[in-house]
């Protein structure tokens, strides 16, 4: 089965290191693509609020590899 998990924040060092940690966690066989996406949005004060996203699409084990 193909699945997805989610890695969100406004911190892009903190996503940055779960989404590698769940790599680590997962066999070459079950890597399929990592998407990277980063928005800005103005808050009621103007300031900027920025978040990043990143999107790892992978097979679960009992897929077939």
């Amino acid at each position: 089965m193909i699945q997805i998990k989610e890695f969100i924040d406004s911190d892009i060092s903190y996503a940055e290191k779960k989404a590698n940690e769940f790599l680590a966690s997962i066999t070459e066989e079950q890597f399929i693509d990592v998407c990277y996406g980063t928005m800005v949005k103005m808050n009621p004060n103007q300031m900027a609020s920025q978040r990043s996203t990143i999107l790892v699409i992978y097979r679960t084990i009992n897929d077939g590899g």
